[in-house]
């Protein structure tokens, strides 16, 4: 085929040198045909996890945990929903075996499917009054799955956006791969609403609930075709192999820099912390302790995520501007402030609920949209495409899988001071981490 025509792989999986030297490099792979793909493919997949995410706070707290308190019933949706972060490394680790022998499209196919059939898979389940103890079995066990599969879908679009980046542009085009963060949770959110203002509470918890988790595996799949387009493309394979983006073991990465991987994972702490913070644990909180309606407060977030689309736009400039690490370690700083103010306005009302929510998401925007691949830069480039994905896989496992939990649970137990101490935290484990990695880089640069 012309143009896109796809390159025989070797037994081993990946392109040989032979191979990418007949490729048609008649067709130019321009940064901005990775940044269409890298938004596309990380909408749909944080889609897929804002749906189950949503879920756990309006759905299985009576279909899984009908015995328990609506408080504690959501707590222990909580922890079913942190498993697929736990499970994300090992993802990663499996999926670089696959890529190395059998080529980076099978492994994207298999990880694309592998997340849509485990989301759509939840639709079909009945509750606990029909399964027992089974019914929550299941739904653990499908949410590793959602883990095993984003852990297998890192493509490298990310890592070489930034490099193929024009100079002076790096931090605008890696914000551009965050964009499917508030992208992928509008999406959700806005089929939520829909879903729960157009059903009564009986036909919601029936099958309306269902609805968004069938429209996750159309995305996918949509989704899957749409990066597969780019993937197999030999320009892109070619791109892939002049830098140097390749899998490697994941115990080779950690044997060999596991330094950079821990430090990049705390440099992104306070941004991924506050990703859950401002998503899903406000609407479990306002749910449970407020009278305000879950429409109303899902509307105003998907405000937010607008805004946050608005704020990864000024975060490049910034970037550009003043530099990617400065930018990250201001926004920390800011979260920091954040905190400190937050519980006061979760607890005054439905305007102070609002507040928390808007500021949130443009600080989240801000922060989250320099995160990626700050401190990745660091690997070495043979190392480059697994670390960045192992460094991901930390800061989501670190900063994120237990937000909603902990900050529910601190909450509800110590009041929201918790939560402000909780994202305090955060920040300061961000600048803790960006002045190590400082310090580093300038003892080795005597």
């Amino acid at each position: 085929m012309s143009g896109t025509g796809y390159t025989a792989l070797p037994a081993g999986g990946l392109e040989s040198p032979e191979a990418l030297s007949r490729a048609d490099t008649d067709e130019e792979v321009t940064p901005g045909d990775i940044a269409v793909g890298v938004v596309i493919g990380r909408s749909s997949e944080y889609f897929d996890f804002f749906v189950f995410g949503i879920a756990c706070v309006l759905v299985f707290p009576a279909l899984l945990f009908p015995s328990l308190s609506r408080l504690d019933g959501t707590l222990a949706s909580f922890a079913i929903f942190s498993l697929a972060f736990i499970a994300r490394p090992f993802g990663t680790a499996i999926s670089m075996a696959v890529q190395r022998r059998w080529g980076r499209a099978t492994k994207l196919t298999i990880a694309l499917f592998l997340l849509g059939s485990c989301t759509v898979g939840m639709a079909f389940l009945p509750g606990y009054q029909s399964l027992g103890i089974w019914a929550i079995v299941l739904f653990a066990v499908l949410r590793i799955g959602q883990g095993l599969a984003l852990g297998g879908s890192w493509d490298g679009l990310p890592s070489l956006l930034a490099i193929s980046a024009p100079p002076g542009r790096r931090g605008w085009y890696s914000m551009l791969g965050q964009l499917g963060a508030p992208v992928g949770f509008l999406m959700a959110a806005g089929l939520f609403a829909f879903v729960h203002d157009q059903s009564t509470p009986e036909e919601f918890m029936a099958w309306g609930w269902r609805y968004p988790f069938f429209v996750a595996f159309a995305i996918n799949v949509v989704a899957l075709f749409a990066r597969l387009r780019l993937v197999v493309g030999q320009s892109y394979s070619h791109l892939l192999h002049q830098n140097e983006l390749e899998p490697v073991k994941a115990s080779e990465v950690m044997g060999s820099e596991g330094r950079n991987v821990i430090i990049g994972a705390f440099a992104a702490l306070a941004s991924f912390a506050l990703f859950h913070l401002v998503t899903i644990f406000p609407l479990s909180y306002i749910e449970i302790y407020s009278d305000q309606p879950v429409t109303n407060v899902l509307r105003v977030q998907m405000l937010g995520a607008v805004l946050a689309c608005i704020a990864m736009v000024a975060s490049g400039w910034l970037a550009d501007r003043f530099g990617r690490r400065n930018t990250l370690g201001t926004m920390a700083a800011l979260i920091c402030v954040f905190s400190l103010v937050s519980p006061w306005m979760l607890g005054n009302g439905q305007a102070g609920n609002n507040a928390f929510l808007i500021i949130g998401f443009i600080l989240l925007g801000l922060s989250y949209g320099q995160s990626s691949g700050t401190v990745t830069a660091n690997f070495t480039p043979h190392f480059r495409y697994t670390g960045a994905a192992l460094s991901a896989d930390m800061a989501w496992l670190v900063g994120a899988a237990f937000a909603p939990l902990v900050a529910l649970s601190v909450s509800a137990r110590f009041g929201l001071a918790g939560l402000g101490f909780y994202l305090l935290s955060g920040g300061l484990c961000t600048l803790a981490a960006l002045a190590i990695n400082r310090a580093i880089e300038t003892r080795d640069d005597l």
